[in-house]
């Protein structure tokens, strides 16, 4: 554990760390509130925080002054790229891959055609986690343009690709 931030003796003290300027006490020292903020977070910020309480002369039970929370900082997902593995001649089978290197948690990946005629994807032939979707005996008529999310609770992006047969 890395110490962050103290009070004591009247006095607040912010550690020699990463988060010295983008931490403090949310409310005054004294107020029965010792709540911190985090300002600007990054991903790295995640983890768990203890907050431990000593006053003098407390009869307070170890243990019972010490608060435990685990910080998870949400990463949008980056721009994916989309990219086609294989030839696409007719009676063939090709992937289309979607991947972004960036995101927290994981993005999910969803492909759709949105030219000439929107369609839409399920399993097996899409993978959501992998970002893949496998075309196969490739017509002519499945020629157009594929859309791929890559999604997650904090937000999404997209790529996109032209399927010429």
């Amino acid at each position: 554990p890395v110490q962050i931030l103290t009070y004591l003796d009247g006095v607040v003290k912010v550690e020699e760390t990463e988060l010295k300027a983008r931490v403090g006490f949310v409310h005054s020292v004294l107020s029965r509130n010792i709540s911190v903020f985090i300002n600007a977070t990054r991903e790295r910020d995640s983890g768990q925080y203890i907050c431990t309480v000593n006053v003098v002369d407390d009869a307070t039970p170890m243990g019972r002054n010490v608060g435990v929370i685990n910080l998870t900082v949400l990463v949008p997902p980056a721009a994916p790229a989309c990219r086609l593995h294989g030839n696409p001649t007719v009676g063939s089978n090709v992937t289309l891959s979607c991947s972004s290197k960036k995101g927290k948690p994981s993005p999910m990946y969803q492909w759709e055609r949105t030219e000439p005629t929107p369609q839409v994807f399920f399993p097996p032939a899409q993978d959501l986690a992998r970002g893949t979707l496998r075309l196969t005996n490739l017509s002519l008529e499945m020629s157009g343009r594929y859309v791929c999310t890559a999604e997650n609770r904090a937000g999404f992006e997209k790529c996109s690709i032209v399927l010429e047969v």
